[in-house]
């Protein structure tokens, strides 16, 4: 039995989410675009840095999200920082909107790809770092650095 590898290919990450942000869980799910906003995309002209995501009656929308206009789309561009609405099950949007009410999570993009020719967005549900958090996971991270290149030069 083959199998099948789905092929991904990167658009935008959002670095910035994961330094400011513990991610709790994470989403894949739509988005719904027009024709020269995935045009744009596909040359990779998207800003995920200031963008979030709202529950509004039911439906999951991603605000903030600046997709830069095509080129070659005359007319057909539209603003590049409009509204945007995610794809999901109604169950889904209903589970991250109660976490977001109770818990006091944020939704945060956290990536965006194409998957079998179709753009998909990375969502997290994610609790904000303080301070110091961001300081452990920079002395954590420069902790295995040191470690990894004295293991590396141990052999020599």
């Amino acid at each position: 039995m083959a199998v099948e590898k789905v092929k991904t290919k990167s658009i935008a990450a959002n670095r910035e989410a994961r330094h400011e942000y513990f991610v709790i869980e994470a989403l894949e799910c739509g988005i719904s675009l027009v024709g020269t906003e995935v045009k744009s995309l596909r040359e990779g002209k998207v800003n995920l840095k200031d963008s979030w995501v709202d529950v509004e009656d039911g439906e999951l929308i991603v605000k903030g999200m600046h997709i830069s206009p095509y080129d070659m789309g005359n007319i057909f561009n539209r603003d590049p920082v409009r509204p945007r609405k995610l794809l999901a099950h109604k169950k889904e949007i209903r589970h991250l909107a109660q976490q977001i009410k109770l818990q006091g999570y944020t939704l945060v993009p956290l990536s965006l790809y194409f998957k079998c020719g179709r753009v998909k967005m990375e969502l997290g549900l994610c609790k904000g770092k303080k301070l110091y958090d961001k300081r452990a996971t920079a002395a954590d991270r420069s902790a295995k650095r040191d470690i990894d290149r004295a293991l590396k030069n141990f052999g020599r």
